[in-house]
């Protein structure tokens, strides 16, 4: 896990459960289990929903890898605390639940 990673999840973790998982040459950011963002080159990319649109509206949208959905890139709003939270607090309650895979 690099530094990035780290600060990420740092700044992330008074809002919920922060896992980080490594998947394809980046990572995948999972809040409470659910899959909010991606991780590459050092740049933190988050899912749109409602609150993402309108808390990171002048965020650039971008593909982080190809063959994905563009995703919003964050990129300078680690330090203010009540943005982080208000903005994963809502986008986890927007977000689906995980799906459940199916038993064999």
């Amino acid at each position: 896990m690099n530094e990035f990673n780290e600060y990420v999840r740092e700044c992330f973790s008074p809002v919920g459960d922060i896992v980080i998982k490594s998947m394809m040459g980046g990572y995948l950011v999972y809040l409470n289990g659910k899959l909010i963002g991606d991780i590459g080159d050092k740049e933190l990319f988050l899912k749109r929903t409602p609150t993402s649109d309108r808390l990171l509206a002048d965020s650039e949208l971008r593909y982080p890898y190809e063959g994905s959905k563009t995703l919003m890139h964050v990129f300078d709003r680690f330090e203010d605390a009540d943005l982080i939270s208000e903005l994963l607090e809502g986008m986890y309650a927007e977000l689906p639940e995980k799906k459940s895979k199916k038993a064999k």
